[in-house]
């Protein structure tokens, strides 16, 4: 039954034409309507094949031969079939051999040790990936800022202040509480050692430095960290979720503007206030230790840190706290806006976007208290 791309003679087949893919499924109903492949599968035809007169070949046209004349047969094609072009005869070839390759490829194996520096390179790969998408973020917010910082209309000052009483008057308890606890512990542990060298009265020197530059803010934003930005991401994560910052870039809406700039202006102004509270606090928590355990009194308490104490602590303690309010907040929106749709993203990145934040509040914190200790202040 003669076709486009099959002749046949009593025992010589002869294939011609443009074996191609767009051409295949007709191909393939000839040598079914032929019987030249109704056959087992693996079992070439016994017919003599020439493919002088094909005209054009790939891929989907060579499964086909191969599968009419024989893994072996095509294999040796260059001793039959000199007439057809090399390229030809080399996908041939290269067709058989992949026909008869293992399907079932063992893995190569590694040793533990070169597993182990994979692992760490893939960790690290994946970390300055991370960072490079904050400093990016941070950049699109920043942009943001300054756009609108000279359009006071399109600023969101009812989230801003909604934003401010959640992340900042709500926590202002707990920051209280804890900054007091741990004040009363430094203020105790530090007149257990000096009691020794007979310097008790230096204890008050020690809370106040050690609140006023450090613990003050540093406790307020750990807090806030896994406070905040837990908040922050989850509820923008719940967002991406539900395909509500999809319809707000439908309408035209900007994300950043909307949902990032307020948060972050909230914890600005937020955090600088909890960083106080918590000075105020760990002193409180201090000279309460030191009047019930040292018979210091408050007015001797409060002369001594007037004396000793300059404000330069306090301002350089203070410093520190806008730009970890400026990080916790990025890094809890930037999660939220990585959260894939499902519940179990959400919890990912809220775990992510706590441990981030007290990771970079802590990095910052000892390199600003290097700069500090080397120009002196």
């Amino acid at each position: 039954m003669p076709s486009e791309w099959i002749a046949r003679h009593d025992q010589t087949v002869t294939l011609k034409g443009e074996w191609t893919l767009a051409n295949y499924r007709h191909i393939k109903t000839a040598l079914i309507h032929t019987e030249l492949i109704n056959t087992e599968p693996g079992k070439p035809t016994g017919a003599t094949v020439s493919l002088d007169a094909i005209t054009r070949l790939d891929t989907a046209g060579a499964i086909l031969i191969v599968e009419l004349i024989g893994v072996e047969k095509a294999r040796a094609v260059a001793d039959w079939a000199a007439e057809l072009p090399r390229e030809q005869q080399a996908l041939l070839v290269r067709i058989a051999e992949a026909m008869v390759a293992p399907l079932d490829v063992a893995p190569p194996s590694y040793s533990r040790i070169s597993q182990a520096l994979a692992s760490v390179g893939q960790h690290m790969a994946g970390l300055c990936s991370q960072q490079r998408q904050l400093l990016a973020f941070i950049g699109l917010v920043m942009a943001t800022l300054f756009h609108l910082a000279l359009r006071p209309r399109h600023w969101r000052l009812t989230a801003t202040v909604a934003h401010i009483q959640q992340s900042g008057l709500n926590a202002v308890p707990i920051v209280a509480l804890l900054t007091f606890m741990v004040g009363a512990v430094v203020a105790f542990l530090g007149a257990t050692v000096l009691q020794d060298f007979g310097a008790t009265i230096y204890t008050i020197d020690l809370v106040a430095f050690s609140f006023l530059r450090e613990f003050g803010v540093l406790l307020a934003a750990i807090l806030l960290a896994g406070r905040t930005a837990s908040a922050f991401t989850a509820q923008i994560g719940a967002m991406k979720s539900n395909e509500e910052i999809d319809a707000l870039q439908a309408q035209g809406l900007d994300p950043i503007e909307l949902l990032v700039l307020p948060r972050v202006m909230a914890m600005l102004i937020s955090l600088p206030m909890l960083a106080f509270v918590g000075m105020l606090s760990g002193l409180t928590g201090g000279a309460m230790v030191t009047s019930l355990s040292l018979d210091i009194s408050l007015t001797q308490f409060m002369a001594t840190l007037q004396k000793d104490v300059s404000v330069t602590h306090f301002l350089v303690g203070l410093s520190k706290a806008p730009v970890f309010a400026f990080v916790i907040a990025v890094i809890g929106c930037l999660e939220g806006f990585k959260v894939s749709g499902s519940a179990q993203s959400v919890g990912e990145h809220t775990t992510s976007s706590v441990v981030q934040s007290i990771f970079m509040v802590i990095l910052i914190d000892a390199v600003a208290a290097l700069f500090f200790m080397e120009m002196g202040w």
